[in-house]
């Protein structure tokens, strides 16, 4: 389990980044056969990102729930999850093994989204939280100063509502 890290942090993205959320859904619970290989192949597809940074992944996190599970995804480009995607030894596999095993049936949802977020563009804010998300993606700094309020984070001005406590 990570470690839990007191206090309010934002995260700090160098340039330009996209969010990508891939996932799958299961709509017919029986047919194990099916969903199985298509759950069993996202594993390595990470693996993969994560031993070649030089492809432009940054970070994943896993949600899973009884029905499925969902990535979310941080790129440097949107050339370089494009270039991935169709040229990634794994993910090209398992790709051609969906669209033969399971294709239009129904028996497995497939999706993604794909958001191109320019410089600047992003808020977030972690309180009391391992570093996660974006924060991990990028760098986790301190929630202070301009970096207070929402507004702040993206560039505008605002007073917090309620007094910030201050980071340990």
């Amino acid at each position: 389990m990570s470690k839990v890290i007191p206090g309010r942090f934002t995260a700090q993205m160098e340039g330009s980044f996209v969010v990508f959320i891939i996932g799958m859904r299961v709509n017919k619970l029986w047919a194990i056969h099916k969903w199985l290989p298509v759950f069993k192949a996202m594993n390595p597809m990470i693996q993969e990102l994560y031993r070649n940074p030089d492809l432009g992944f940054l970070d994943a996190s896993f949600h899973v729930s009884w029905r499925g599970v969902t990535l979310i995804q941080y790129w440097k480009s949107f050339e370089q999850l494009e270039r991935y995607a169709r040229k990634g030894a794994v993910h090209l596999e398992a790709w051609r093994n969906f669209n033969q095993k399971v294709g239009t049936s129904g028996v497995v949802g497939i999706y993604h989204e794909t958001y191109l977020v320019p410089e600047g563009q992003y808020e977030c804010l972690y309180n009391n939280m391992p570093v996660f998300g974006l924060a991990k993606a990028g760098s986790h700094v301190s929630a202070t100063g301009k970096k207070e309020t929402a507004s702040g984070r993206l560039g505008g001005d605002g007073e917090p509502a309620v007094p910030t406590p201050p980071n340990p």
